[in-house]
């Protein structure tokens, strides 16, 4: 059975009668994991066997591990630092902003794929305008020169240790005041005026970008579609222009901002789809992933289903092993450093 569009969540630490049942539906091709559902780091790796033990070839199994705030692994893994800390180590020293971005990519993923866990929806490519509370300190900086260099980094070590890497939210979240979660965000500039949040995805494509997430932000005078539902957006700029390849995620359908947007969940899936994404996250609402699965008529799309396995994650080794790599020790011994520096005291958008 080939990986279906859609990524669904569990409600609890293990698998229910229930929702085994749905992780065999062909629309399923993915299951977002949660705080909810972690224990510990033993709970975890059985909770990611027994998604991956379900079909052939394994569900996409994911999360939101960036650091600061959005960390939903915390007891037994490493506290990771929010990336705006990451910008401001590398204002104080290119260099070493640049390894740390590495090492922490390198560490974030190792951490996860030692669970099993394929991917984290990482790195945030927005800029740091300092308007946005909900993208805030999950941006690396200001300077679009400076995400390029650091995201890169960051992907790099994320690639090192066997996962893909996800560059979100396309084309760019951080200049709106507005919170995707709970309303539709509205950009009313023009597509020449959005050069600097487009360009640290033009690097990141040409360094083999695998994976893109694209936003639940309107830009009117791009599109009538928010960018998530939007084939201007999707298949003329992110795969036209800027020649990506990989996998496009659609935000969260259940999110504010896409409810708001265009119609009911079946109909929001069917755009997405049409518009060219090749995965589309369900969270949080049950009784819309029951919709789609009831409702949602689309033809599989082998293309797209093989860019999606192609994001299953390779190289993972047991946490036991991990922590007795080099690589572990000097990760640790650089992310102590970094906690016990003093802070770079800069205003929110001035980095």
């Amino acid at each position: 059975m080939s990986l279906g569009p859609l990524m669904i969540d569990l409600e609890g630490t293990s698998i229910s009668i229930e929702e085994r049942e749905l992780l065999h539906h062909p629309l399923v091709g993915g299951v977002i994991l949660f705080t909810r559902n972690y224990v510990d780091p033993a709970q975890l790796t059985e909770l990611v066997a027994g998604i991956h033990a379900e079909r052939s070839p394994p569900l996409l199994v994911a999360v939101d591990q960036e650091g600061g705030r959005v960390q939903r692994f915390r007891d037994g893994f490493s506290r990771l630092p929010a990336a705006r800390q990451i910008g401001h180590a590398f204002d104080l020293n290119p260099k070493e902003g640049l390894e740390l971005a590495r090492r922490l990519g390198w560490l974030m993923a190792a951490e996860l794929r030692s669970h099993g866990v394929d991917i984290s929806f990482a790195p945030v490519v927005d800029l740091d305008y300092g308007v946005n509370e909900a993208i805030g300190a999950r941006a690396f900086h200001r300077r679009p020169d400076v995400v390029g260099q650091l995201t890169v980094s960051y992907t790099h070590g994320m690639r090192d240790a066997g996962m893909a890497a996800t560059a979100k939210h396309f084309p760019g979240h951080g200049a709106v005041i507005a919170d995707s979660h709970l309303t539709l965000p509205v950009d009313r500039r023009e597509l020449v005026d959005m050069a600097d949040d487009l360009a640290p995805y033009r690097r990141l494509i040409a360094n083999g970008l695998a994976a893109v997430m694209v936003a639940h932000v309107l830009f009117p005078a791009v599109d009538a579609a928010p960018a998530s539902l939007s084939s201007r957006w999707i298949r003329d700029v992110l795969r036209g222009e800027l020649r990506f390849q990989g996998v496009v995620f659609a935000d969260d359908l259940s999110m504010g901002g896409a409810a708001a947007a265009y119609g009911d969940i079946v109909t929001r899936a069917q755009q997405a789809l049409a518009a060219g994404c090749d995965m589309l996250p369900i969270c949080n609402n049950r009784a819309s992933v029951i919709a789609l699965l009831d409702g949602l008529n689309v033809e599989p799309d082998p293309t797209s289903r093989l860019r999606l396995v192609r994001l299953h994650g390779r190289d993972g080794v047991s946490r036991e092993a991990l922590t007795a790599l080099p690589e572990w020790t000097r990760s640790q011994e650089l992310l102590a450093r970094f906690a016990a520096a003093p802070a770079l005291k800069l205003e929110p958008g001035k980095s």
